[in-house]
């Protein structure tokens, strides 16, 4: 990956913290690795219920969307993650797994896509 993609997704990741803290979202978790791969965030919503989200940006939608690039082959991925990242923190109740897609314009606003409970 790029320098210039790490940033972007960086930059993406800053923006879905600061939209989920807006939303009274508790970030728990940033960039959590573990055998099976990574999660992005790991968050409590207002109710407390713990939220593994994965955040997709993008500076176009010539290949589609962030949302889009979540195959099932990912979520299943993320599923994974969400049962390890669980295991290893067991107070927590269950989890349920989000995508925050963004796409950041060249000029312009950032879109912000929240998809809730993907793929439940």
């Amino acid at each position: 990956m790029s320098s210039h993609n790490r940033d972007v997704g960086r930059y993406g990741e800053e923006l879905a913290c600061r939209y989920l803290g807006d939303r009274g979202f508790t970030v728990v978790a940033r960039n959590w690795r573990c055998r099976h791969g990574e999660i992005d965030i790991v968050a409590t919503d207002p109710r407390g219920v713990v939220r593994v989200i994965e955040v997709k940006t993008r500076r176009s939608t010539a290949h589609g969307t962030g949302a889009e690039a979540v195959t099932p082959d990912k979520l299943a991925r993320l599923r994974r993650l969400c049962g390890a990242w669980l295991a290893e923190n067991p107070h927590y109740g269950g989890a349920q797994v989000d995508v925050i897609s963004i796409l950041l314009p060249l000029r312009g606003t950032p879109a912000l896509e929240h998809i809730v409970a993907v793929g439940w």
